[in-house]
C-alpha cells in the first residue's frame, strides 16, 4: 500500500480555503459531502490538504455556492497546490525540510556542529558532503550543491526569507570552516534580514549542546510554526504546539546566552585572523 505523505504547505492552504467556503455556506462536512457521495472521512482529508480530483474540486465549489465566473482564483490555488516544487527536479521529495523552508517566511536555526546550510559557501558544502557516511556519486553531489545554492537565493530575493542563526563557536573552529567561509558569514550578517549570533566557548555548558534544531515560521497566520531536527541517521518534523513552543523558548534562551550581532562579528573576525 502506498504510504500517505503529509500535505505540503500549499495543499494545506487549499484545504483551509475549502473548509472556510464550507463553513461560510453553513454546511457540516457530512452535509457538504452527501450529495456528492463524499464520505466524511474524504471531506476531512481534503480539508487537511489532500487534493481532490479536479472534477471533485469543481463540484465542491458548486456545492458551496461559488458561481462559475468566480472559479478563477480557486482554480489558480488548486493548480498552485499541485505544482511540483523546484527541488523535485534534483531528486528530492516533498517530505524533507526543503519544501517547508521554501514556503516559510522566517527560519530560526541553532547549529552545534556546522555552519547552517543557508550560510554555507560551496567549498564548505563540498567538504561537508565528502564527510558523509555514504559517499555521494558525482550526480547526487552536484544536485545537492545546486539545491543548497538555490535555497540561499531566498535570502536576497523578494520577499526575503528572514533568518536568525545561532552557531556554537566550536563549529567555526573546525578545519573545514576556513577564512573564506567565515568571511561569507560576515557578509551574510550584513543583510537586513539576517542575524548571526555565536555562542562563545567561554559561555561554558548550555542546553544547546544536546542538539541542533530549526523552527520555521510562515506568513499565513493560520499556518502554525513547526520545529525540525536532523540527526545522523534521520530527521524529525515536530508539529505539536507544546513541543514547538518549547523549541521557541529554547531558541530564545540560546539567543540570550549568545553574543549579540556586533560581538559575534568581532569574534568571527578574530577567528579569521587565527586561521
Amino acid at each position: 500500500m502506498e504510504r500517505r505523505t503529509k500535505p505540503t504547505y500549499r495543499r494545506r492552504q487549499l484545504g483551509r480555503t475549502l473548509r472556510k467556503l464550507r463553513e461560510a455556506a453553513g454546511l457540516s462536512q457530512e452535509d457538504a459531502g452527501r450529495p456528492l457521495r463524499f464520505s466524511t472521512s474524504k471531506m476531512s482529508r481534503i480539508e487537511q490538504g489532500h487534493i481532490p480530483g479536479y472534477n471533485d474540486f469543481l463540484a465542491l465549489l458548486d456545492r458551496y455556492g461559488i458561481i462559475s465566473s468566480d472559479y478563477g482564483e480557486y482554480v489558480r490555488m488548486f493548480d498552485y497546490a499541485k505544482e511540483k516544487g523546484w527541488w523535485q527536479a534534483f531528486g528530492l521529495s516533498d517530505r524533507g525540510f526543503v519544501s517547508v523552508e521554501a514556503e516559510a517566511s522566517a527560519i530560526l536555526t541553532y547549529e552545534l556542529g556546522f555552519v547552517p546550510g543557508l550560510l554555507q559557501g560551496e567549498s564548505y558544502m563540498r567538504a561537508t558532503f565528502a564527510g558523509t557516511r555514504e559517499p555521494l556519486d558525482e550526480t547526487r553531489l552536484e544536485n545537492r550543491l545546486k539545491v543548497r545554492l538555490q535555497r540561499q537565493r531566498r535570502l536576497r530575493e523578494e520577499p526575503p526569507l528572514r533568518l536568525h542563526a545561532i552557531i556554537d563557536e566550536t563549529a567555526l573552529r573546525r578545519r573545514i570552516c576556513d577564512r573564506q567561509q567565515l568571511k561569507l558569514l560576515l557578509d551574510a550578517a550584513e543583510l537586513p534580514n539576517v542575524d548571526v549570533q555565536v555562542i562563545a566557548e567561554s559561555a561554558g555548558s548550555h542546553d544547546g549542546l544536546c542538539s541542533n534544531f530549526t523552527v520555521a515560521r510562515f506568513a499565513d497566520p493560520a499556518e502554525p510554526d513547526l520545529a525540525y531536527i536532523e540527526y545522523g541517521f534521520g530527521s524529525l518534523q515536530i508539529e505539536k504546539e507544546a513541543e514547538v513552543s518549547a523549541a521557541r523558548l529554547m531558541f530564545a534562551h540560546l539567543a540570550d546566552r549568545a553574543l549579540d550581532d556586533q560581538d559575534s562579528a568581532t569574534l568571527i573576525r578574530r577567528l579569521i585572523d587565527e586561521k
